[in-house]
């Protein structure tokens, strides 16, 4: 029995909201081509525990093929398909060649690692047999009878049995900044005081930063700056900066966040909130360090943190190579995680001082 069906514009606004901002490879989950792909699939009943798609089922379809959806129509098409020498239409959606696109990039790089379509592992990469069929949860999100809500809720069930812990936490990341680029921030600091910051991403980040970041890698943290766009600054823990005899010229160098680790030695964190650009790179850092060093501070007593929305972000990908030897970075979508750009990390380093002083390469 084949199952009823979307045509292809419809299947691609299904995959959008089925695979949302973070997931990772979206454009090629979401795109034209796997639309395509997704369409034939269930055009010839290629879903768990039936048919097998092969790649040239996919660029040998075409419009006026496409437009044909009777069942018999759609088994006299996958009858022909499997046999060399057919006939190919004139409206074929792709040539001849494309097909390892289709098979390394939607199917290889995309549907097959994200857990939406299976792979017969009895069969040959280089076969002409099908190898390929969507999982039968997610065939099931396609169904055109399903309304926007039960859709949406489908949608967010399946993500939330198939996709990784990495990627769910990455999409609730950015269903979080989205909510924050549209009201005001609240920020909880570590004594238990409220401050509330401006919408945007940079506040977020500052959000997560504060409440996520800082118990997790500082045993005994304390805010001692925070600083908005335009040059506001949202807290400033006087008293600590003035025992400390640290001096911050806001028209000079304004730091996005300042935490301390009280616990033993005093440790500094300068954080660099990065939405679109203003890492720490080297300028920055040596520039951040010497308010330390002024104030008699040893320079193992600082340390600098990039901090970023996710690895996949576009302010990531953009300044990563910029990042200052000896800092770090830390996302916010991966939070057990600290990227430490200077040696390695030892066996059982929990805490964010284990790290300090870094060793730099020979």
């Amino acid at each position: 029995m084949l199952p009823p069906l979307l045509d292809v514009e419809s299947i691609q606004a299904r995959l959008r909201v089925i695979f949302p901002e973070g997931t990772p490879e979206r454009a090629r989950c979401i795109g034209l081509a796997a639309a395509r792909t997704v369409f034939v699939m269930l055009y010839v009943g290629a879903i768990e525990g039936h048919e097998w798609l092969a790649p040239k089922y996919v660029y040998r379809m075409g419009n006026t093929q496409a437009a044909k959806t009777d069942g018999s129509d759609r088994a006299a098409y996958l009858a022909a398909v499997r046999k060399p020498g057919t006939p190919e239409p004139s409206d074929r959606w792709y040539r001849e060649n494309t097909r390892e696109s289709i098979r390394d990039e939607v199917l290889g790089r995309a549907l097959v690692p994200i857990g939406a379509v299976l792979v017969n592992p009895h069969v040959p990469t280089t076969s002409s047999k099908g190898r390929y069929a969507l999982r039968a949860d997610l065939a099931a999100l396609f169904d055109p009878a399903l309304s926007t809500a039960p859709f949406e809720a489908a949608a967010a069930g399946w993500r939330a049995a198939r996709l990784s812990p990495n990627a769910l936490a990455t999409v609730k990341v950015l269903q979080v900044a989205a909510a924050g680029s549209k009201s005001k921030v609240p920020v909880t600091l570590p004594r238990g005081e409220g401050r509330v910051m401006a919408p945007g991403l940079s506040s977020v980040i500052t959000k997560a930063v504060v409440e996520v970041f800082a118990p997790r890698f500082l045993t005994n943290p304390a805010v001692v700056w925070i600083s908005e766009s335009g040059h506001k600054v949202v807290e400033k823990h006087d008293a600590l900066l003035h025992s400390l005899g640290v001096k911050i010229d806001p028209g000079k160098l304004l730091p996005d966040v300042i935490l301390a680790d009280t616990a033993a030695d005093l440790l500094f964190l300068f954080v660099e909130v990065v939405a679109t650009e203003g890492p720490v790179h080297e300028e920055r850092r040596n520039g951040l360090l010497k308010l330390i060093t002024e104030a008699g501070f040893r320079p193992e007593q600082a340390a600098f943190l990039s901090a970023f929305q996710s690895r996949t972000h576009a302010a990531f990908k953009k300044v990563v190579a910029s990042l200052a030897w000896g800092s770090f970075a830390w996302c916010f979508s991966e939070p057990d995680h600290l990227i430490a750009f200077d040696g390695l990390r030892p066996a059982g380093v929990s805490r964010l001082r284990d790290f300090v002083p870094l060793t730099r390469p020979e």
